[in-house]
């Protein structure tokens, strides 16, 4: 974790940057004045130190000479007996990069911001508010949340929050909360008994700003006391990323090797703004290796085992919606590594959040059901993840997967592929509706005791199915609801 934080540009590499990219260029000019346009720039330590001296930078530039020369970008050559000099074969490319690196470097990280949170102590505060909630629940409401849990599954959580935010609206909140439950990463069984995956995912609630998105994965999950809005997910598990840049994510990220949370990024689109970014992003995204190289250092390797909740603002016209959508050049990159939620704005929509606003600025909306679906969660998640408060009082238990599912799901894609023999949708659309039935699973583990695998219910596939479908459509272009598709006959 030290190597990354020195590794990273400060404002001293800065200056010897900006200075050394000059001398490149004067070295640059010589070569062309002498009439040569090819082989090597050439430039002298002495020369270099002279202009940090007259710049009044008055820092070693050895160090950023030395990374420049490892990574084969210079070229170090003795001359006399206290002097050296430098090649550059493409003084040109250098100094462009030197300064592109500046220049980034400039606009992510401001002087005076912090260069990389604290991020030892940021998670040693988490982890402390999770195991004061566990404890909490254990010592004071443990039978009144195991009472609460066997009554509880995907409907009654999807009734309470469509009361809360009506048919429009509440869907999006209980995926949210399913990834909530979700993040327990508890292991996938086929029904020949080999692990095929987990149920953890990315999320991402993908259209223009004031449909609801941050609401979604943020108020509601963290709670917004002005707002008087209680948290319903996990404590101390969702690391909140608004003003945290890409560069400063990328290294805060290998502190979290080895764990699992939630990363709560409410602009991601942002972060997809700045120059380099969007590869090491998709690294993270699939939990591979990362590892992020730049003229001034290196961040990684570390494997990122955590997962994301983002809100990406894109604007969309009229009824060209999903197809403005598409057109921005980071969509494939989110819906082939994410749980994609597209959102246009329409009439019905709008009508939905501004009932929604009112409702919760007059004080109507009833949260009373939100301090017991958390504690069932955290009590849940400390279950599946062995938490040591728990050694031995429950065993976490797998979801087991059905054929049953994939034939629900395969009518869904067949009847799509009907109206179409050049279909919109990826098949891993599929694979996403099959983490959400589930995630909807786990919510039964109470009600269903015994030591066996956890069953994917009628109630849950209906629920990915129901997902599945309205995500299709969104991606056909076509209008409306579920339900009002199904009174046209669609």
């Amino acid at each position: 974790m030290a190597e990354a934080a020195r590794d990273a540009l400060s404002d001293i590499d800065a200056g010897v940057a900006r200075a050394l990219a000059e001398v490149i260029g004067d070295a640059d000019r010589r070569r062309r004045v002498r009439g040569s346009s090819v082989g090597p720039a050439r430039f002298r330590l002495s020369e270099l130190r002279a202009r940090l001296l007259r710049e009044r930078v008055f820092e070693d530039p050895t160090r950023l000479l030395g990374r420049l020369r490892r990574r084969g970008l210079l070229e170090e050559v003795p001359e006399g007996r206290s002097d050296k000099s430098y090649l550059s074969a493409y003084p040109e490319e250098l100094r462009t990069l030197l300064l592109g690196e500046l220049a980034r470097a400039e606009a992510v990280e401001p002087l005076g911001m912090t260069a990389i949170p604290d991020e030892a102590s940021e998670i040693q505060a988490m982890d402390a508010e999770f195991v004061a909630h566990l404890r909490e629940v254990l010592r004071e409401r443990l039978e009144e949340t195991l009472a609460f849990g066997r009554t509880f599954g995907i409907e009654e959580l999807a009734r309470y929050l469509r009361g809360l935010f009506g048919e429009a609206l509440y869907f999006d909140s209980l995926v949210a909360l399913l990834q909530q439950y979700a993040l327990a990463d508890v292991p996938l069984i086929a029904p020949t008994g080999r692990p095929t995956g987990s149920t953890g995912f990315h999320l991402a609630l993908f259209g223009p700003p004031g449909t609801g998105k941050t609401f979604a994965i943020d108020d509601l999950v963290r709670g917004n006391p002005r707002q008087g809005v209680p948290a319903h997910g996990l404590p101390g598990r969702n690391r909140y990323c608004g003003g945290i840049t890409p560069a400063q994510f990328l290294r805060v990220g290998a502190f979290y090797t080895g764990r699992t949370f939630n990363f709560i990024v409410p602009e991601f689109n942002d972060w997809f703004r700045y120059r380099g970014m969007v590869e090491p992003l998709k690294l993270v995204m699939e939990q591979r290796e990362v590892k992020w190289e730049t003229t001034f250092g290196t961040v990684g390797p570390y494997t990122f085992r955590s997962y994301f909740s983002v809100n990406y603002n894109v604007r969309t016209v009229g009824s060209s919606d999903y197809w403005t959508t598409v057109n921005d050049p980071n969509f494939a990159a989110l819906e082939d590594r994410m749980l994609l939620r597209f959102h246009p704005m329409t009439k019905e929509r709008f009508r939905a959040v501004e009932a929604s606003a009112e409702r919760l600025d007059l004080g109507e909306i009833d949260f009373s059901r939100a301090g017991a679906i958390r504690d069932h969660l955290t009590l849940l998640h400390a279950v599946q993840t062995r938490h040591p408060l728990l050694a031995g009082r429950f065993r976490p238990r797998p979801v087991r997967l059905d054929r049953e599912l994939y034939g629900t799901l395969r009518e869904v894609s067949e009847k799509a592929l009907g109206r179409s023999s050049h279909p919109n949708f990826s098949p891993r659309l599929k694979s996403r509706a099959v983490k959400l039935a589930s995630a909807a699973a786990m919510l039964a583990y109470f009600a269903s005791p015994g030591d066996a695998e956890l069953g994917i219910a009628p109630a849950d596939a209906a629920f990915a199915r129901r997902f599945y479908e309205e995500e299709i459509r969104s991606r056909e272009g076509r209008r409306g609801s579920i339900e009002a598709g199904r009174e046209r006959g669609a």
